[in-house]
């Protein structure tokens, strides 16, 4: 695929909404400043975590979504979606929340195909729209109905300002996580040596540039999402000064 469709966002419109209905309630755009705050307080630490020690797994639904994802993105959005996946499933192990290893793991290298022009909608957000990806993939995995769902969820609810761990676990460590990687939110909560391993093993390239754009793009068609939220509660400046970029 040509590196100026791959590279860009919103080349091309997306489809139609396929049924991800999330039944909790959206969150309030006005609060999206809170989603990238200064370290929050109440954390508590259940153990540590290495690399070499996080379960990666390898199905065949993992390896088709890095797969998809590698055809899709860019270089710096592959590295951001990967090293999501780790932090999330480095978070549950930390603070001790149950999810489903997979799932997570496809959900975090998915969950941002909604900002690449073949799955970018003119309509929905793009995190709506990636949920609808996310869906349709599990369905060709042949995942039941619940499962594909629970997966379009976690997509959906990675940029929410909270997620709650009992109804959606997945949701919940994949907003941590990527919260973490694109502004810093809540940097001492994982530990500084995990987090140098992962940097140097998947590092972020243009990430800051490459991000700011999409959200920019999609805010300016969308200015009712939560990217164009973000955006205006001064995305680009936490993006900027978040300290993994150091």
């Amino acid at each position: 695929m040509p590196e100026r469709v791959r590279d860009r966002c919103g080349d091309l419109p997306g489809g139609q909404r396929l049924g991800v209905e999330d039944p909790s309630p959206a969150p309030d755009p006005s609060r999206l400043g809170g989603r990238f705050p200064a370290l929050g307080t109440g954390f508590r630490h259940a153990g540590s975590v290495r690399l070499e020690d996080l379960p990666v797994p390898e199905t065949v639904a993992t390896r088709s979504a890095e797969e998809v994802l590698r055809r899709y993105a860019g270089p710096a959005l592959v590295n951001h979606a990967v090293r999501s996946a780790l932090f999330a499933a480095a978070y549950g192990r930390l603070t001790g929340v149950a999810y489903d290893p997979e799932l997570l793991q496809v959900a975090g290298l998915l969950h941002d195909l909604g900002l690449e022009a073949p799955f970018d909608s003119h309509r929905l957000p793009f995190e709506v729209a990636g949920g609808e990806v996310a869906w349709v993939f599990g369905a060709g995995l042949g995942w039941p109905a619940e499962r594909r769902q629970r997966l379009a969820e976690a997509v959906v609810r990675h940029m929410w300002d909270e997620v709650d761990p009992v109804v959606a676990p997945e949701g919940h460590l994949l907003e941590r996580a990527t919260s973490l990687d694109i502004s810093g939110r809540r940097l001492d909560e994982w530990p500084a040596e995990f987090r140098a391993d992962v940097l140097a093993a998947w590092p972020r390239l243009d990430l800051a540039e490459r991000f700011t754009s999409c959200f920019a793009d999609q805010a300016a068609r969308k200015p009712d999402s939560l990217a164009a939220a973000a955006m205006r509660s001064g995305l680009e400046e936490r993006i900027a000064a978040n300290p993994l970029a150091g």
